[in-house]
């Protein structure tokens, strides 16, 4: 059987007035590249529960993608909206999911966008939701139809669906159940392994981390108010929180021990000099500098963020004069790094 010979099945979820246009250039875009689209404006009229309907085209599908803009949409039976009831269920049956979120909601036409507070507050909920998981952006409808066309491609890649066949191509029953089984147990271990690496790994749970305290010595030298130089050996207190909000931003593709170590002694450099303005015996002094950070401290601030599964040393190839040691983030140190740097809307 060649893949050319499959249809995969595409569910499309959004709301439905102020998307028709760009769920036009969706359901094109599905339809060149031998896809099937389902949808809301797919669904028959029937007298079975409109909620047990979605699930059971959503479980027929191969793929779902979910497209955001401007309003939260009509609500369920428990206050949540039927399009992220949809995306959630997706997720929880283990279906291969990429959001599409509008670049810049706030541009939309006003007709297009939620009137109410309560429900702008769950549609950030939701984008924030979303957000966690694989994700693209768009800003104009044909935007759209380009890059769902592009993220599905490379979606059939990652995660080659089932699809369906003619009738007249089918493999015996005893084999298609087979396929159909071995389908399901390997999308059930690729759910548990996203799962898990967004998620701290299993046995951190004693380690020191989060809010956790932790003192990085260092020595350097001031100018106190008599002119003269002075020495000093010195602490700064921290949490393991602060130290990877500052240094993880450098790992987001990979960085050096070197600038790892660089910026580190920028934090403390910072630190200690809001330290010393509330030192009894530093009154006076000023020009901080020839800082440097205890190199056992630096090396156990990479052992333990290794060791709670934030990062992980890289072995990509590299020149034979480069012997410097290279670290990137793990997904879970991408996650954790947006929950702490992401800058959250003002409520007011």
């Amino acid at each position: 059987m060649e893949a050319g010979d499959k249809k995969y099945q595409v569910f499309v979820s959004s709301t439905y007035e102020d998307l028709k246009e760009e769920r036009q250039e969706i359901m094109h875009a599905l339809l060149e590249l031998d896809c099937i689209p389902s949808g809301m404006e797919l669904f028959p009229a029937a007298d079975e529960d409109q909620w047990t309907l979605i699930k059971g085209v959503i479980d027929d599908c191969d793929y779902y993608v979910v497209v955001i803009a401007g309003r939260y949409g009509s609500l369920g039976p428990g206050g949540v909206s039927y399009t992220e009831m949809e995306y959630r269920y997706a997720l929880s049956a283990g279906k291969p999911v990429i959001a599409f979120l509008h670049k810049d909601p706030a541009s939309l036409p006003a007709k297009y966008c939620d009137k109410t507070e309560e429900a702008r507050k769950k549609l950030d909920d939701f984008r924030d939701f979303v957000h966690q998981k694989m994700c693209k952006s768009w800003s104009t409808p044909q935007d759209l139809g380009s890059v769902v066309s592009r993220s599905l491609i490379m979606l059939q890649k990652k995660h080659p669906g089932i699809g369906w066949i003619r009738g007249d191509q089918v493999a015996s029953q005893d084999a298609t159940r087979e396929i159909l089984a071995l389908r399901k147990k390997v999308d059930e271990l690729e759910s548990k392994l996203a799962e898990s690496q967004i998620e701290a790994p299993k046995g951190t749970e004693q380690l020191s981390q989060g809010e956790d305290e932790f003192s990085v010595a260092c020595t350097f030298d001031s100018t106190g108010a008599d002119g003269k130089d002075y020495q000093w050996n010195w602490a700064v207190d921290t949490t393991w929180n602060q130290l990877f909000s500052e240094m993880s931003p450098l790992m987001l593709h990979e960085s050096n021990t070197v600038r790892l170590k660089a910026r580190l002694s920028e934090f403390v450099t910072r630190r200690v000099g809001d330290d010393l303005k509330k030192h009894p015996d530093a009154e006076g002094h000023r020009r901080v500098r020839n800082i440097k950070v205890d190199e056992s401290d630096f090396e156990t601030i990479l052992i333990q963020l290794s060791a709670l599964g934030l990062i992980v040393q890289s072995i990509r190839t590299r020149s034979v004069h480069d012997k410097g040691s290279y670290w990137t983030l793990t997904p879970y140190g991408a996650t954790l790094m947006n929950r702490l740097r992401a800058v959250e809307r003002n409520a007011g």
